[in-house]
């Protein structure tokens, strides 16, 4: 078993390993960590260093097959102070991902720096809490998981992390290893029980006021409200944390449908 979520194969093609093994379907890979290989190639792309990634959206096009993974990056928008990318993964010859990313200019505006939402408790302060027990996948046995006491189905609080690399012999950044974690918060604090419903999401959309830490063994903390309509649409919306605060938000849109009874 490799300890990683992705080989590299070649300048553009990766093998995803037993870990990105997605929650609903063995032989589909989790959005989660090919959220972080996305984010990994915008990075490598032409870098720039005096623009910072502040919003990425990503389209899920369909069934993410648990195959080698090719990548492929362009510049969208060129600017000197604001520029936008796309990364598209395909898998066995088709468009399984399709991700847009914003890099906008950095400069320190910490003295006007406001607005910031609630804190989350501290990691010490939180329960262990057995993912694996509501979902199943070599992607969540890989991840550890704390639980803010005092939440309810749709509505809570989580901190988690893993001890894997993205890449097996990469260095990848912290931006890229925390947006390969960001995935997690529609599965963390259910409103549904995954083994009646399905609920999967058709986007991701993260948006940053600063740019996390991230990384092996570095905590990404989950603040999670899940909404579902009346017609079979839901939504997922989490304020993003690291240990030192908050960083920004994620969005979610939800399919959801009943699962069929086994009997």
């Amino acid at each position: 078993m490799r300890e990683a979520y992705y080989l590299r194969l070649d300048a553009d093609r990766f093998q995803p390993t037993v870990h990105v093994q997605g929650a609903w379907n063995d032989d589909e890979q989790h959005m989660a960590p090919l959220s972080g290989l996305l984010a990994h190639a915008i990075e490598c792309h032409k870098p720039r260093p005096g623009l910072t990634l502040a919003r990425v959206s990503y389209e899920i096009l369909g069934l993410i097959g648990f195959a080698p993974t090719a990548v492929r990056v362009r510049t969208v928008r060129h600017g000197r102070t604001i520029e936008l990318l796309e990364a598209v993964a395909n898998v066995g010859g088709r468009d399984v991902v399709r991700a847009l990313a914003w890099r906008l200019q950095s400069q320190d505006t910490e003295s006007i720096a406001g607005g910031l939402p609630r804190t989350l408790p501290p990691p010490g302060s939180c329960d262990p809490f057995d993912a694996t027990a509501l979902w199943t996948g070599g992607y969540i046995r890989s991840i550890e998981v704390l639980r803010v006491p005092g939440g309810e189905p749709g509505k809570g609080q989580v901190w988690v992390r893993t001890a894997l690399p993205l890449l097996e012999g990469e260095p990848v950044s912290a931006m890229a290893a925390y947006l390969g974690l960001v995935d997690t918060a529609n599965g963390m604090n259910v409103r549904l029980d995954p083994r009646e419903w399905a609920f999967p999401n058709v986007d991701l959309t993260v948006h940053l006021y600063r740019s996390p830490e991230g990384g092996p063994g570095r905590w990404l903390g989950l603040d999670t409200l899940v909404t579902v309509g009346g017609q079979g649409i839901g939504l997922t919306s989490t304020t993003l944390y690291d240990e030192r605060g908050a960083v920004g938000r994620s969005e979610q849109i939800l399919t959801v449908r009943p699962l069929a009874v086994r009997r």
